[in-house]
């Protein structure tokens, strides 16, 4: 959520980089503003009243005490009373809508984002890793049908499509990798957090997955007064991890805190039909480890780069080939100022897949979850928060099965992934 304060000074600045992001999010500005004028008149005009209401009050008193009659007046302190409280309900209605404005518009744009409409205008910031040689590369649908890793017949008998069902060496690999995810980002000096994996609605606003995202989001309990879900299945671990730390306030020193989550992540994936659904690219149910830093708001773009360089460091010590790309104005996430994303070579698909996306959401989403530290003045103020996938495990999977590929069919294993797995090859 963006600073109220901020709206009302610099006004046309808040436009200008809303509109960086295209659609129409900057002519909610105004409309904030006009929320914001109409709630302060109420409540100036409420403190007259209060005011008056105080010193009439005062003066029935002293009219009692020599015996006059004070009915008249008594009815003026009625009627001052009736309009405190229409004003009182004014500006609470004001307060309502200037806060479901501010929920609706997305965070701004860091101040150098390459500016554009689309993923067309990411522009590329590193490649690690050269593209293995492969003659004729197998995708991995193929390879783990070959391999019996993977069943998706017997997922659509159990849950219908968008689902996958692993066995054998298949369910060892995806659990070896999150062992392996786990154990590295805890040695990068994250604590492991085990959370759970139904998330409130505010806590899901918390993080600005609602209002927006509503419709890709698997709700599960539906509140008897408006129909609005109130529980929903996690899309992300960043939700529940960072919503760790709600209505929290914390002490300067406990800063940064770090944290990393195992969960797995449910998405509707609405109007993504075409869209990468061959296999395990794109599903309703899948694995993540994700981490997560809340950091002194000096702090967050630099805790940015080293927070990228973590999740990285999986793609290396593994072996595999990947790019980052930074996200322009018009692809950075809604709750985001800025974003990476690191997206991993397929050589099965002749393409890059994104298994990572870390962002700097600066003081956005702890504006909405009420998350504070008090600095060394004792003064209260709004962290900013991170996260990135370390890593989504179904397209690393998918990269780890395409790239490690071998001419006679087997997967040769990462060797820094021997010890979790428990075996060089899977033939």
């Amino acid at each position: 959520m963006l600073d109220i304060r901020a709206i009302r000074e610099n006004p046309t600045e808040i436009e200008a980089r809303l509109k960086n992001r295209g659609g129409d999010h900057w002519k909610l500005v105004a409309e904030v503003l006009a929320c914001d004028e109409s709630r302060r008149q109420a409540e100036t005009a409420k403190q007259q009243l209060q005011s008056d209401r105080k010193r009439i009050s005062k003066e029935i008193g002293a009219l009692k005490a020599k015996g006059q009659d004070t009915s008249a007046i008594e009815a003026e302190v009625r009627s001052i009373n009736d309009r405190i409280t229409t004003l009182d309900a004014d500006a609470e209605a004001a307060t309502a809508r200037q806060t479901d404005l501010l929920l609706n518009i997305p965070n701004l744009p860091h101040a150098d984002c390459p500016v554009g409409a689309d993923e067309t205008a990411n522009p590329v910031v590193r490649e690690w890793g050269d593209k293995p040689e492969i003659a004729e590369p197998k995708d991995h649908v193929e390879l783990a049908t070959t391999l019996r890793l993977i069943d998706w017949d017997d997922a659509i008998r159990i849950a219908g499509s968008g689902f996958a069902v692993y066995r054998g060496r298949g369910a060892r690999l995806e659990r070896a990798l999150i062992n392996f995810l786990l154990d590295t980002q805890s040695s990068n000096g994250y604590e492991e957090v085990n959370v759970p994996h139904l998330v409130k609605r505010e806590c899901m606003e918390g993080t600005g997955q609602l209002p927006k995202f509503e419709a890709d989001m698997y709700g599960t309990e539906p509140a008897e007064t408006d129909g609005r879900n109130t529980l929903f299945l996690a899309p992300t671990a960043e939700v529940p991890v960072t919503n760790l730390y709600r209505d929290t306030i914390l002490a300067e020193a406990d800063l940064p805190v770090r944290m990393v989550a195992y969960t797995p992540c449910f998405r509707r994936e609405a109007g993504s039909a075409g869209r990468d659904n061959k296999g395990i690219i794109r599903m309703h149910q899948f694995d993540k480890v994700e981490l997560v830093q809340i950091v002194h708001p000096d702090r967050g773009f630099e805790v940015l780069e080293e927070l990228t360089g973590h999740a990285e460091s999986i793609l290396r010590k593994l072996g595999l080939h990947y790019r980052v790309i930074e996200l322009c104005t018009g692809d950075v996430g809604n709750s985001s100022a800025k974003t990476y994303d690191i997206e991993v070579w397929a050589p099965g698909q002749g393409k890059y897949l994104e298994v990572s996306s870390c962002s700097c959401f600066t003081d956005y989403q702890a504006r909405r979850m009420k998350l504070r530290f008090k600095d060394a003045e004792g003064k209260n103020r709004f962290p900013h928060t991170l996260n990135g996938s370390g890593t989504a495990l179904p397209r690393l999977y998918v990269a780890l099965l395409e790239q490690c590929q071998q001419p006679d069919g087997t997967i040769r294993i990462p060797t820094a992934l021997v010890p979790s797995f428990g075996a060089e090859t899977i033939a």
